[in-house]
């Protein structure tokens, strides 16, 4: 792999699991629509690291409260939350070993990818339109991290994005936009980490060169905008804008599909 490809493709997944529009997807469709090879399961990993500094980074102090709360004072508002983040996280890890493989293989099929992509767009702006967007983040209890939890582990199918369904579950429970996307960005540490570590003790030292630190620092930086961004633009827009771009692209990739043939 290029630094060229690394920085492209470490962009994708800043952008990608942060917004609600599938790094999986992205992380697919962009060395399949360009004929790139496939990156590895090392630039797996650099991607993985790049991200989880990200939120670590925009959150740490968050993340610190939510932590010493949890196991010092875990009846506190703080502590509470710091549990439904955990349970939340249980689903997707138990599916992500389940179905690691079919991830890897079947999964990965560009119509499937689109078909995703579009319908879980329109469920996402399904649930903005109906949802209450009444409750903060101190309103959330153990059923919304369960629903949200299970919601998650769809995320192993590429298009779903675990971003995207993860706010949908928190619309549908009745969050705010803002306080949906915190709590989905809250609960991704977890879940990242445990991917990269899983992934992390078959990486070789010898793998990491100048592509795999260029991957790591994209995404880390562009990771971080992203939410940045995210939570910003929620205050005053809506979720419509990011339906509209997984429906486009989604036609993107039958377009382009059909014409390869």
């Amino acid at each position: 792999m290029t630094v060229l490809q690394a920085i492209v493709l470490g962009l994708v997944q800043g952008v990608g699991e942060f917004l609600p529009i599938s790094s999986s997807a992205h992380l697919i469709l962009t060395p399949w629509f360009f004929r790139w090879p496939d990156p590895g399961l090392t630039f797996d990993v650099a991607l993985h690291l790049g991200t989880l500094i990200a939120v670590v980074a925009y959150f740490w102090r968050d993340i610190i409260e939510l932590v010493l709360s949890g196991l010092g004072q875990p009846r506190s508002q703080d502590g509470r939350l710091f549990w439904y983040l955990i349970v939340a996280s249980i689903p997707g890890a138990i599916f992500g070993v389940l179905f690691e493989k079919q991830a890897e293989t079947i999964f990965r099929s560009p119509l499937l990818i689109a078909l995703t992509l579009a319908l879980m767009g329109l469920g996402l702006w399904w649930a903005d339109r109906v949802g209450r967007k009444r409750r903060q983040l101190d309103d959330v209890n153990l059923f919304d991290g369960i629903i949200v939890g299970i919601s998650q582990a769809l995320a192993i199918i590429p298009g779903v994005s675990r971003s995207g369904i993860t706010m949908t579950a928190g619309l549908l429970t009745g969050m705010e936009r803002e306080t949906a996307a915190r709590f989905s960005f809250l609960m991704s540490v977890p879940i990242i980490a445990g991917a990269a570590l899983l992934k992390l003790k078959d990486l070789s030292l010898r793998e990491v060169n100048l592509a795999f630190i260029a991957g790591v620092l994209t995404a880390a930086v562009v990771g971080f905008l992203a939410i940045k961004f995210l939570l910003q633009y929620l205050r005053r827009g809506s979720y419509l804008l990011f339906t509209g771009y997984r429906i486009l692209l989604a036609a993107l990739v039958v377009a382009v599909f059909w014409l390869r043939r």
